[in-house]
């Protein structure tokens, strides 16, 4: 009987010692959050605010890691392949959501299909910024252009990015030869610009705001149907360019994972970012930089809005065709 009871105890010891594994809540440990730009640009400094709250939300530590290149596509094959436990998550934007699959020829992943989402949080509006020798509004600039076809350059983050995919919407509405030169991210475009390498950058209004303040770059256009109150002195790109219409474009952003992560974790995390982003402090320091808060979370409404913005720019991109490199 003893023997037996030994047994017993001791088949039953390995089970016991697995309880407050399985029994742990998510997350145990700190979360890698991958931002697939560079530092410095928009996105990271978004993602860096957002890692910063939701840490202290979650109990965990949420450790941004950027790993930029090929506009962001490099980044986020490596959370799609990452295991869905929820320690992976993509900070993810417009181009790596939107429009990778609407530019890319030979797409390696799907935004539909291979992640699943934990909220779409808002973003920034994209910016246009010229040089201070340069004509202080886009329409003189236009003008100025076509005056001198090939001596104007501009920098963007990258073939296929919201911002590329802006500036040659806005070449075709007015017919100016800017010449494209892609970067690896906003932070060395906006340092070839203000170096003198490139007369336009594009970016978001939040980055450029402290270097158009200081005078190191200035800012000719904001993609927004009517001016700011963090920016009033800078008109909106329609404005600035005397366009019949308004220019709008708008880098979101949203947090996702690999296809697969459990419910009761998404429904942690949308909990979780629904309190840090509901927080009078977090949209002020946001504001501060130029981005505004636009929530749809949860799985199912992030998709729905990430499937909506890819059809708004389907079009766009299908009538660029061969100027996106396609």
């Amino acid at each position: 009987m003893q023997r037996r009871h030994f047994l017993q105890a001791s088949s039953a010891a390995p089970f016991a010692a697995a309880l407050p594994a399985r029994a742990q809540s998510y997350p145990a440990r700190p979360v890698r959050m991958v931002v697939p730009f560079p530092p410095g640009g928009p996105v990271d400094s978004f993602a860096r605010f957002y890692a910063e709250a939701m840490g202290k939300q979650l109990g965990q530590a949420v450790v941004v890691e950027n790993k930029g290149g090929a506009s962001g596509a490099l980044g986020s094959l490596e959370v799609k392949n990452s295991p869905a436990d929820g320690y992976t998550l993509l900070f993810a934007t417009a181009s790596t959501h939107a429009l990778y699959n609407l530019t890319e020829p030979k797409p390696r992943y799907s935004a539909a299909d291979d992640f699943d989402y934990i909220g779409v949080l808002g973003g920034a509006p994209v910016a246009f910024a010229v040089a201070p020798s340069m004509p202080k509004t886009l329409k003189t600039l236009v003008i100025a252009a076509k005056h001198n076809p090939g001596k104007y350059n501009y920098g963007s983050p990258g073939t296929g990015t919201l911002m590329h995919v802006a500036v040659e919407r806005f070449k075709q509405l007015t017919g100016a030869p800017l010449m494209h030169i892609p970067y690896k991210g906003t932070g060395p475009s906006m340092q070839d610009l203000m170096g003198g390498a490139t007369e336009m950058a594009v970016g978001t209004l939040g980055v450029m705001l402290p270097f158009h303040r200081s005078g190191r770059m200035h800012i000719v256009g904001v993609a927004t149907a009517r001016r700011l109150a963090l920016a009033p002195d800078i008109p909106t790109i329609a404005e600035s360019a005397d366009l019949a219409a308004p220019f709008e474009a708008m880098l979101w952003n949203v947090l996702a994972a690999p296809r697969g992560t459990p419910a009761a974790v998404k429904k942690t995390l949308a909990d979780a970012t629904r309190a840090v982003m509901g927080s009078p402090a977090m949209a002020a320091t946001l504001g501060e930089q130029g981005i505004f808060a636009d929530l749809h979370i949860g799985d199912a409404a992030a998709a729905a809005y990430v499937k909506a913005e890819t059809a708004k720019w389907k079009p766009v991109v299908a009538q660029l065709g061969t100027a996106l490199g396609q």
